[in-house]
């Protein structure tokens, strides 16, 4: 089952799980991506390879949007609810993505970072080649949801409330502006959050938002801390068939996670000797 791209709407209510759902981020869609990228990056082929189970085994791709909708109403999901959300804003997505998302008729959720996007915003830093605002245009014009994922892509926990404020504000303006409606989804650039920042990202305007943790999103980790699952360069069709299917996250990322929460004390020391230092 799949949905039209041009369908934002969430789901009907009727029969079908609430949760788990598998979130699926992706980067940059490229043949040869930048080596900071690589890792991170999907090829074409293998994009179209994974779209492709997801439609013979009767997923239905919905928007950030509308998971949100259905949660926050108590409505139902499809029986198979999956999204498909890029983070950043590369060139791919607009080139190789967007034709096979079309071919599908499935909904997709992009992630834009505006101070990369290439442009009148463009403020340098961007680690491959990025979308342009027609490009943009081009995939909101066909259905994909565009969130925000801030302005220049730092690392949200780090920074004071005042540049924490102005990287949540000045992304969900610019997207504005550019295509006539405000974005209310979000997704925290490196997955980093932390209470202050998802209040700031609320504050912001945004109604919900993706972190990374590598795992199931459930209504109860609460709308600003949705977990998703990365697809890497690494993931051949069999791991990704188990991860959609919610098999083996667990152990597929169970490495990822005990260095997240390690790093995440380190963090956490990091800024409060900032704080206690006037840095």
């Amino acid at each position: 089952m799949s949905m039209g791209m041009g369908d934002g709407a969430p789901p009907r209510p009727g029969p079908g799980p609430r949760e788990p759902v598998p979130i699926l981020m992706y980067h940059a869609i490229a043949h040869r991506p930048a080596p900071s990228v690589h890792a991170l990056s999907v090829s074409p082929d293998a994009f179209a390879e994974q779209l492709a189970l997801l439609g013979e085994r009767g997923f239905t791709p919905l928007t950030t949007a509308a998971l949100a909708a259905v949660w926050r109403g108590g409505g139902r999901l499809p029986e198979r609810p999956v999204l498909i959300t890029f983070d950043d804003g590369y060139e791919g997505v607009h080139r190789y993505a967007l034709p096979v998302l079309a071919e599908h008729g499935f909904a997709a959720t992009l992630f834009v970072s505006t101070g990369w996007l290439r442009g009148r915003y463009d403020e340098g830093g961007a680690l491959d080649t990025m979308l342009d605002w027609d490009q943009v245009r081009q995939l909101a014009a066909a259905g994909v949801e565009i969130g925000g994922h801030s302005h220049t892509h730092p690392q949200l926990d780090q920074l004071d409330d005042a540049r924490l404020g102005h990287e949540a504000v000045r992304c969900r303006e610019i997207v504005a502006a550019e295509l006539g409606a405000e974005p209310v989804s979000f997704a925290y650039p490196y997955g980093y959050s932390t209470r202050r920042v998802r209040r700031a990202v609320r504050a912001a305007g945004f109604t919900q938002s993706l972190a990374v943790g590598n795992g199931l999103a459930r209504r109860g980790q609460g709308p600003y801390a949705l977990k998703r699952v990365t697809v890497r360069r690494s993931t051949d069709i069999g791991e990704f068939g188990r991860l959609v299917d919610g098999r083996s996250v667990g152990r597929a990322f169970a490495r990822d996670r005990a260095l997240t929460k390690a790093y995440a004390m380190v963090r956490g020391a990091r800024r409060a000797a900032r704080v206690i230092g006037g840095g």
